[in-house]
């Protein structure tokens, strides 16, 4: 029986049970549909043939976001039915937003999947989905800064609509910029869902259960099956690629999770000192996209500086030099998914247990996590001295 904690007419508990019903449906739906997303694929063309930049040496079908939102669209439908959760639509569209949305971003994607879209109308379509979240009511309310003394800053509509289609637009394009690597964006995906997961859960324990609360951690726990499911099909050698389908419905995902993390957050529930969980859904957003928003921002930076567009392709982002150094493609993929589960369970952490401990923990793991990544450099150092000693 799932524990209730009712502290108010909202309060329906933290419905454990039920969450981890809803991300294994997710998880078992999207296995099952990948292996006929894969078929219809070839059917139809939406192969990714290899190119110069490209890791991979086969063709191989594109479209895996159809399978996601499948498994997506399945398990929030048995979450509406389940006692517990069903009390999070009464009160909050979040979860209906998301699969509106979900649906018009993946639509777009399978187009460029098949046919190819110019950078220019694949934005407009980005922005056309996030103004649905917005339109269905997904939105920044309320911004915490702790510096100055500015406080809590209660957004007007324009401000709420800006923020909300820029952190949206700018997750999307990050999860699009790392879809490099066979099984790197899923993964990314499921870490990155699983720490907004647990920290929704701390907010659910915290609040006594409000049902406010509950569709972060139901869009989180649906994504993160999702991505589970979808990741033995993917993982290297991948059968079949998520394409721009898949990347763009996952980053909608995670901009609705955090966006409905962060507006019903109380600041008179923590304290003013308490500034880590005032800022957690800023905090937690920049950090489990810090890895692929850096490596989006350096090949911005590198590409305006060749003269070219920001949006051209190339064979330098971080992964690609990962396969440079020395690491082998299941290596590199491995590696990202350590950077970035260390700093998004970190900030996800915070909220149960006292920031500077976790921050201590975080930097022992960030050492280990530089000296694995340097291992064939230094191996490589190894060998040029060894052969140095020996020519002697």
């Amino acid at each position: 029986m799932t524990e209730i904690l009712a502290l108010s007419d909202r309060g329906a508990g933290v419905p454990l049970r039920e969450l981890a019903l809803v991300g294994l449906t997710a998880a078992i739906i999207t296995y099952l549909a990948t292996g006929w997303v894969r078929l219809f694929a070839t059917r139809v063309g939406a192969l990714a043939y290899p190119r110069e930049r490209d890791v991979h040496l086969r063709p191989t079908p594109r479209m895996g976001g159809l399978a996601i939102y499948v498994g997506v669209v399945a398990a929030v439908f048995l979450a509406s039915q389940l006692p517990a959760l069903a009390r999070g639509f009464i009160y909050s569209t979040g979860m209906p937003a998301v699969v509106v949305a979900g649906g018009l971003i993946m639509a777009i994607g399978l187009i460029d999947d098949r046919w190819g879209l110019d950078a220019l109308t694949k934005f407009a379509g980005q922005i056309t989905a996030a103004s649905v979240l917005v339109t269905m009511g997904v939105a920044w309310s309320v911004i915490y800064i702790p510096f100055g003394g500015v406080g809590t800053i209660v957004l007007d509509q324009m401000s709420s609509i800006l923020v909300t289609l820029a952190l949206t637009v700018s997750i999307v394009n990050a999860m699009n910029f790392v879809d490099g690597l066979d099984g790197l964006a899923a993964g990314l995906g499921l870490i990155t869902a699983l720490a907004i997961c647990i920290f929704s859960i701390g907010l659910l324990r915290d609040h006594g259960g409000d049902v406010l609360f509950y569709p972060p951690a139901v869009i989180s726990v649906v994504l993160a099956g999702a991505c589970l499911g979808f990741l033995p099909h993917n993982f290297y050698r991948a059968k079949i690629f998520m394409g721009d389908s898949g990347s763009m419905l996952i980053g909608l995902m995670l901009g609705a999770a955090s966006t409905t993390a962060a507006g019903p957050i109380s600041q008179s529930a923590y304290g003013v000192r308490d500034v880590f969980a005032l800022l957690s859904p800023f905090l937690l957003v920049v950090a489990v996209m810090l890895v692929p928003a850096l490596d989006a921002l350096l090949a911005i930076v590198r590409r305006t500086r060749a003269g070219r567009s920001p949006l051209s392709p190339d064979k330098m982002h971080l992964h690609h030099r990962l396969l440079q150094i020395g690491h082998s493609h299941r290596r590199a993929v491995l590696l990202i998914y350590l950077w970035v589960g260390i700093i998004a369970f970190g900030a996800a952490a915070t909220i149960f247990f006292d920031p500077r401990y976790t921050g201590a923990v975080m930097l022992g793991a960030i050492g280990v996590a530089v000296v694995v990544t340097l291992i064939p450099l230094l191996r490589r150092g190894d060998d040029n001295f060894n052969e140095i000693y020996d020519s002697r």
